[in-house]
């Protein structure tokens, strides 16, 4: 009579194992976006220098999946005359899209935004026009097979009534988006003001961890800048500002966000 082996593995066991291959599974499925959210000054730093490759080093050391970069110049005297966004796509490695707000300079100013993922849409939304006239820029990708809006904002710096109304006019803007949207970039706006509540009503900002001021870069009196997450309340999210004192006037943000 044949004499039965046992095996190696006790139910104990087998069940642990069983878990482990769960955990790995939810890995595999599951990740987190990383977003920088920047007012790069037209790459003028506290030292006076355009300096997009120093821009540029500042971006690459957080690998983000998505940047909002607000004051952007395009074929811009004061910086050379060359396209700002366009450089840096390709400096990092990422896909880019410019918006303007004017003509400035022998060129164009504006926002910009850069994308690990290829961009599949874009979308200009003119705002309320202030002391400048601005636009949101939102673009559409796929990441890991889901739709989702990145959208670099850069509000009115001279009255609250201003970016409100602005404010307003994106959140409109915004409505019909089904997918999850982030905007990210600087709202000239402190926490507790009338547009940042209104951020709030429309979805979430993501908390920051301290320290929490943006600008001025070399010693920052006021928190301006954020990354706002609409259409993923559940999300866990985080946000960090960086301690870069010199490459631009703001400091920039970075945020982490679970991503399913």
């Amino acid at each position: 009579m044949k004499q039965k082996i046992k095996s190696g593995y006790g139910s104990g066991t087998k069940m642990k194992i069983f878990f482990c291959w769960l955990l790995l599974i939810g890995w595999c499925f599951s990740g987190e976006l990383r977003v920088l959210a920047y007012n790069i000054h037209h790459g003028e730093g506290m030292d006076d220098a355009v300096d997009l490759p120093r821009i540029a080093d500042v971006i690459r050391s957080e690998k983000p999946d998505f940047v909002a970069l607000q004051e952007v110049d395009k074929g811009v005297n004061r910086s050379g005359k060359v396209n700002q966004a366009m450089v840096l796509g390709e400096l990092l490695g990422m896909y880019h899209n410019f918006a303007k707000f004017m003509d400035f300079d022998g060129g164009e100013y504006g926002l910009a935004v850069l994308s690990k993922y290829p961009i599949l849409k874009s979308h200009i939304h003119r705002l309320p026009v202030g002391a400048e006239p601005r636009v949101v820029l939102e673009v559409e990708v796929m990441v890991n097979g889901k739709p989702i809006s990145f959208a670099s904002i850069h509000l009115d710096w001279t009255k609250s009534s201003l970016r409100v109304a602005q404010f307003k006019a994106l959140d409109k803007a915004l409505a019909i988006r089904k997918h999850p949207v982030i905007v990210a970039g600087d709202y000239n706006a402190e926490p507790d003001s009338p547009t940042m509540q209104l951020a709030r009503q429309s979805g979430f900002i993501i908390p920051k961890l301290n320290p929490n001021l943006t600008w001025p870069a070399d010693a920052p009196k006021v928190e301006i800048d954020y990354i706002v997450i609409r259409g993923m309340p559940s999300i866990k999210a985080t946000s960090t500002v960086l301690g870069e004192r010199i490459a631009s006037d703001h400091r920039p943000v970075v945020g982490v966000i679970q991503w399913p």
